[in-house]
C-alpha cells in the first residue's frame, strides 16, 4: 500500500469514530486525497536540489506531508527533514505511525519530528525578536498547510503572540498563514488550503498588509463549489488554495485555476490574470477572478477613481436589531411611531411601505435608531446563495413619506447615506450601478461571501457624481427599472 493511501484508510476511520463536534474544538477539517496531491503539485522542484526541509504546520493525519514525500520520490533527492505540528494528543498516534510508514517506503532518506506544542506560541519569541529569540532561527524550504479554521477571542494568548495582524477576535488560520511565511526561506514557496474570507475587508486588513509586503501570490485555485472540499467533511466554507512565493518581485501574472470539487482536478480551467487586476488598492484586496471575463469587468470599472467616500456618500449597515428592541417594535402605526424598515420592503427597485409586516413601526428615543428622513439607496445584507443577485437594492424618496422627520432600518439592510440635499436623480443614478450585471459580478468577485458588507461596497470604484446623475435622468426617462435597463444605460459610460 502506498503512504499516501495507508494515511487516507487511517484518516477515515479516526473521522468515524471522533464525533464532528470534538474535531471542531481545533477547527480540524481533514484534507482529501485529491486535493492533497493538487496541492503538492504545485512546488517548483527544482532537479538540482537535494536536501529538502518542509513544514507541515497543523499535520493532522499527515496527508498534505505525506503527498509532497510521495511527490519528490520522483526527483533526485537525497535527504529530507520534516517537521509536523500537531497538539491533538488523539492524532498523534495516527500521524506518526503514517510518517513512520512513510519513512519506509521512499526512496531518500528521511527524518521526521512531531512538535505536539502550540505552533504560535512555540514560535512566538522568534517571531516578535524578543528577549531569547534565536539570531537565525530555522527557516524551511517547502511548507505546505491545512490550518485550523477557528476564531478565537481578541485576548488569546494566539492573538497576543502576532498583534501586528490581529484585529477584534481573528481566525486561527490567518495567524497559521503569517507565522509559516515568516518561517519560510527567501523566495521559497508556501502552499495552504484556506477560507476567502481573508481576501478582502478591514477585519483582515493589517494581514493583508504584512503578507504583501513579504510575499506574492504566483497561484490561486478556487472552487466552483463550496461542498465536497473536504471529504467526508459537511463544510460549507468558501475555501481557497494558495501558493505564496517569499519574494517582494511582482510578477506580471498569477495563474488562477478552477474546478467544482476535489473530486475533479483532471477538470481544471486555467487562465493567467493579471497580478495588479487581482491584488490591488491601498488596501491589497483579493479579487477572486475566475476567466477572462471577469478580468474585463474589473478593467473597466476599475478606470473609475472615485469611491462612495470620496464623492460624500456612504454605505451604512442598517441601525435596529429587532431582537434586542422588542420592547420598542409596534405592529401599527401610533402618533410617535417611525417606519422600521425591512429587506422586504424592497420590491422591483422601489422601497414599498407599509406592507403589513409585523413589527415595520419603531417608537423610541434612542437617538442611536433614527435617523434623518432622507433620500437613500436601500440595499439587502443577506441573499440566498441560489440567487441570480447578490446586489439587491430600492430607491427610498423622503417625499413619499412627509409626515415623518425621522426613520429606522433593520440591520439586515444597508442604506447609502449622504444624498441629503441632492438630486432625487443622483439617488436613481446609484440604482443604475448596484442593479447593472457588472456591479454584482464585481461584488461577487470582491466577496465569495452572501452577505453584502458595507466596508467592501465602499471600497469599489464608481463614477464622478456628474455621471451618476446623468445615469439617473435616463433611468427616470425610460421609467424601467430591470437590470437589463441599468446594463444598457452603464454601457454607454463605459
Amino acid at each position: 500500500m502506498k503512504p499516501l493511501d495507508k494515511v487516507v484508510e487511517s484518516t477515515n476511520k479516526y473521522i468515524e469514530t471522533m464525533p464532528k463536534a470534538m474535531r471542531k474544538r481545533y477547527g480540524q477539517f481533514f484534507t482529501s486525497k485529491k486535493t492533497a496531491v493538487f496541492m503538492a503539485s504545485l512546488f517548483d522542484i527544482g532537479d538540482d536540489n537535494r536536501t529538502i526541509s518542509i513544514l507541515d504546520p497543523g499535520a493532522g493525519s499527515g496527508i498534505l506531508s505525506i503527498a509532497l514525500l510521495e511527490r519528490l520520490n520522483n526527483y533526485p533527492i537525497e535527504t529530507v527533514k520534516l517537521v509536523c505540528y500537531e497538539n491533538d494528543e488523539k492524532i498523534i498516534p495516527i500521524l506518526k505511525d503514517n510518517l513512520e510508514y512513510a519513512k519506509n517506503n521512499v526512496s531518500f532518506q528521511m527524518t521526521y519530528e512531531i512538535r505536539s506544542e502550540n505552533y504560535i506560541l512555540d514560535n512566538e519569541i522568534d517571531y516578535n525578536n524578543m528577549l531569547g529569540a534565536k539570531p537565525n532561527p530555522f527557516k524551511y524550504d517547502v511548507i505546505i498547510g491545512n490550518p485550523p479554521y477557528k476564531k478565537i477571542p481578541k485576548d488569546a494568548v494566539e492573538a497576543h503572540a502576532m498583534p501586528d495582524i490581529c484585529y477584534g477576535a481573528p481566525n486561527l488560520y490567518f495567524l497559521f498563514m503569517e507565522m509559516a511565511l515568516f518561517n519560510l526561506k527567501n523566495n521559497s514557496e508556501m502552499v495552504f488550503i484556506i477560507p476567502r474570507s481573508w481576501t478582502s475587508g478591514a477585519y483582515f486588513n493589517a494581514f493583508r498588509q504584512k503578507l504583501f509586503s513579504e510575499s506574492i501570490i504566483e497561484h490561486m485555485h478556487l472552487f466552483v463549489s463550496r461542498d465536497k472540499v473536504f471529504e467526508n467533511e459537511s463544510v460549507l466554507q468558501e475555501t481557497m488554495i494558495i501558493k505564496l512565493r517569499k519574494t517582494c518581485q511582482k510578477p506580471e501574472h498569477i495563474i488562477i485555476t478552477t474546478t467544482n470539487s476535489n473530486k475533479d482536478f483532471s477538470e481544471i480551467t486555467s487562465f493567467h490574470a493579471p497580478y495588479d487586476t487581482v491584488v490591488c488598492g491601498k488596501d491589497n484586496y483579493v479579487y477572486l477572478v475566475t476567466n477572462v471575463q471577469e478580468v474585463e469587468t474589473l478593467r473597466q470599472l476599475n478606470q473609475w477613481d472615485d469611491t462612495l467616500p470620496s464623492l460624500g456618500l456612504k454605505m451604512k449597515t442598517g441601525l435596529t436589531v429587532d431582537f434586542r428592541n422588542r420592547e420598542a417594535l409596534r405592529d401599527d402605526a401610533e402618533d410617535t411611531a417611525v417606519p422600521l424598515f425591512y429587506s422586504q420592503h424592497i420590491q422591483s427597485g422601489k422601497v414599498i411601505f407599509p406592507i403589513g409586516k409585523e413589527h415595520e413601526y419603531l417608537v423610541t428615543n434612542q437617538v442611536g435608531l433614527l435617523q434623518k428622513n432622507s433620500n437613500y439607496l436601500f440595499v439587502k445584507r443577506f441573499t440566498a446563495k441560489e440567487e441570480h443577485r447578490r446586489l439587491q437594492c430600492g430607491i427610498y424618496l423622503s417625499r413619499k413619506y412627509p409626515n415623518y422627520r425621522q426613520i429606522s432600518t433593520q440591520n439586515k439592510i444597508n442604506f447609502i447615506d449622504g444624498l441629503k440635499g441632492l438630486s432625487e436623480c443622483v439617488v436613481y443614478g446609484l440604482y443604475v450601478l448596484f442593479n447593472s450585471t457588472m456591479y454584482d459580478n464585481y461584488y461577487r468577485i470582491l466577496n465569495g461571501s452572501t452577505q453584502v458588507n458595507s466596508t467592501e461596497i465602499n471600497s469599489m470604484p464608481v463614477p464622478p457624481m456628474s455621471t451618476i446623475e446623468s445615469m439617473g435622468k435616463e433611468l427616470i426617462a425610460k421609467r424601467d427599472m430591470s437590470e437589463e435597463s441599468c446594463d444598457m444605460i452603464l454601457r454607454s459610460y463605459l
